[in-house]
């Protein structure tokens, strides 16, 4: 016996599309934006900005609305925004450990030079 997705309540054919791939396409809308960030196509401040709108939209107005396919295109962008803003921040705090592990294995090379006296 197969079953079929059983649609909600009040969800539509493309709300169900969307929510059964919400979060694939938040992902990969997330993973695009985040590129563009950390190769320097879009600037940190509009991607904040565009997060903060996001989360607004869908916490204050997308959450009562009616349509299921438009609380699910909310929660796709408010998502993807959210991973656009945290992934190039790892990406900093990243960088930034790789540099302090260099530094550390720098100065450990220059003692082991300097602790040589043949």
């Amino acid at each position: 016996m197969t079953t079929s997705p059983v649609i909600e309540a009040g969800e539509s054919g493309r709300g169900h599309w969307l929510r059964e791939r919400r979060l694939r396409l938040a992902l990969l809308i997330g993973l695009v934006e985040s590129l563009l960030v950390v190769w320097g196509g879009l600037g940190w401040f509009w991607v904040l900005a565009l997060a903060a709108v996001a989360v607004v939209l869908y916490a204050f107005a997308a959450r009562g609305v009616r349509f299921h396919a438009l609380r699910e295109i909310a929660w796709i962008f408010a998502a993807s925004q959210l991973i656009a803003v945290i992934v190039p921040v790892l990406w900093e705090v990243a960088k930034f450990f790789a540099l302090v592990i260099l530094v550390l294995m720098a100065v450990l090379l220059l003692v082991m030079l300097l602790m040589d006296r043949r």
